[in-house]
């Protein structure tokens, strides 16, 4: 039963993030206003462009290693990927976006790919 938590929130997580990536590729002013800082009319749309690809790369690498190396270097990824939404959390208050989004999406996403790394750890051991 525990395999199957653990596999199966990876995978959501994963799913989620590719999904955020792909939104931020095809709409990407829609997409930053829900990560909390909307971007500006007249900003340098790369920097989203740059945002869905790296997203969405996160996304299939943590698929790519559930599916063809295991839970352990799975539970390694997502522990490490954890620190994008941590740094996510900031980059939100430092430029405007509420403590609700920062903490409520961004914090709370950092926290729940942290209980997938142990829930990984703990199958893949």
């Amino acid at each position: 039963m525990l395999t199957y938590a653990a596999y199966g929130l990876a995978i959501a997580l994963n799913l989620m993030i590719l999904f955020i990536g792909l939104r931020f590729l095809f709409v990407p002013r829609p997409a930053a206003a829900g990560y909390g800082v909307p971007a500006k009319a007249d900003g340098d749309p790369a920097y989203l462009t740059i945002k869905g690809l790296r997203d969405g790369s996160y996304g299939l690498v943590g698929l790519t290693l559930l599916a063809f190396v295991g839970p352990l270097a799975g539970a390694w990824f997502m522990l490490v990927v954890a620190l994008v939404p941590i740094g996510d959390t900031f980059v939100v208050l430092r430029h405007g976006g509420t403590r609700a989004v920062a903490f409520g999406i961004h914090f709370a996403t950092a926290v729940v790919v942290l209980v997938s790394a142990a829930l990984l750890f703990a199958v893949g051991t």
